[in-house]
């Protein structure tokens, strides 16, 4: 833990999505002059990954961890509440910064809104209306309780204002996640280089540099056999079309390994890789020709790349990838799978464009409305 000090701004991070989104909001209110500290929860608990994350994309160094580690989500959200409100009390700042729906973000939100401290949410606004979600209880419950707003879309407002959110709150910046994209897109990994890394020839697994990337994680997708089994069935078989990659969260490896099913990733052309960093799933995405994947923020990132993506969801918070980008939706019907994969091999997939304010300057907006917000000097109100 580094020297605390009082600041304005207390950003929260606590799991593997929230870090792609905090770098360019740190770098952005270190450059206004936002005096700003940076707490991590510890919800993400793989000491590894966090270190590999954090220096993939500078993201400064946690002022504090909260260690707070895996539990029930009541548990693991409680004890963020508990050990997170003294370090509140001691930063004593003007409002805290939250970013994304997982436990950590609604956690702090509630501490600080109790303490009658300031909450910034960035994402605001996302919604799949499937409240058999975690993350969607979190973030309708986090958007509630903020004062600022901050969306990645337009679309968002109405969510918003459905829900009884003043339009005066929400500010449409763009998407801090593209940010960090852009910004590290040519540090990216090479694809082979991340094969070789993990002992698989290139040109014998893609002769013809042609691939796909996979990644399944969600429990919907994976905690059932009688939903993972014909989906993986069913991925197995269009490996033998276009070989896959597939980076395998521990989550889905143990699940393929309880219910039987890891000998469908066998004799295909499926490279199981261990979980990626950051760089390395950025050069693999960019250089793919369709990314399949349960992941929310791939989503964003595929049509910020223009890369084809089927999402094994049957909903989706982030419907500007369907309206305006390359996502198709397909949930766990192996028949709209195959469909989609046979118009991608056919046709070459869905095409689209990328949406307004994804260029890389999020950001710099968060950090002028903040200022604007905090009343200080020389602050840029962004407009949109």
């Amino acid at each position: 833990m580094s020297d605390l000090r009082q600041c304005e701004i207390v950003c929260v991070v606590g799991a593997r999505p929230n870090f792609m989104k905090i770098g360019p909001v740190m770098r952005a209110l270190d450059n206004a002059g936002i005096r700003a500290q940076l707490v991590h929860t510890g919800q993400h608990y793989d000491a590894a990954m966090n270190e590999r994350f954090f220096a993939d994309l500078n993201i400064p160094r946690p002022d504090v961890n909260l260690e707070v580690g895996s539990s029930s989500h009541a548990v693991q959200t409680a004890e963020v509440m508990s050990r997170f409100e003294p370090v509140l009390d001691r930063l004593n700042p003007r409002a805290i910064l939250v970013v994304g729906d997982v436990n950590s973000t609604i956690a702090c939100a509630l501490v600080a809104a109790k303490k009658g401290i300031g909450v910034i949410h960035v994402e605001a606004g996302l919604r799949s209306y499937d409240r058999r979600m975690p993350e969607e209880i979190n973030r309708v419950l986090t958007d509630q309780i903020s004062d600022l707003l901050f969306t990645t879309e337009r679309h968002a407002l109405d969510n918003l204002e459905r829900e009884g959110i003043e339009r005066d709150r929400v500010h449409f910046v763009g998407n801090v996640m593209i940010d960090t994209q852009l910004h590290n897109l040519d540090r990216a990994v090479p694809w082979r280089e991340t094969l070789q890394a993990a002992g698989i020839e290139p040109e014998e697994f893609a002769p013809a540099g042609r691939y796909g990337v996979l990644t399944l994680h969600r429990p919907s997708n994976v905690d059932a056999a009688e939903i993972l089994e014909p989906l993986v069935t069913t991925l197995s078989t269009i490996a033998k079309d276009l070989p896959l990659v597939f980076p395998l969260h521990p989550r889905t490896h143990n699940r393929l390994r309880s219910f039987g099913l890891e000998q469908h990733l066998e004799d295909v052309s499926i490279a199981v890789l261990p979980p990626a960093g950051y760089l390395e799933m950025l050069g693999l995405m960019k250089d793919a020709k369709v990314v399949l994947t349960d992941s929310g923020g791939m989503q964003e990132e595929t049509t910020a790349l223009g890369v084809p993506c089927i999402t094994l969801r049957e909903n989706t918070e982030r419907p500007v990838t369907i309206d305006e980008g390359t996502n198709v939706l397909v949930g766990h019907d192996t028949e709209q799978l195959q469909a989609a994969f046979r118009d991608l091999m056919q046709h070459g997939g869905k095409q689209g464009r990328i949406p307004y304010y994804w260029d890389g300057n999020a950001g710099e907006r968060i950090a002028g409305i903040i200022g604007d917000w905090l009343g200080l000097p020389g602050a840029t109100r962004a407009t949109g």
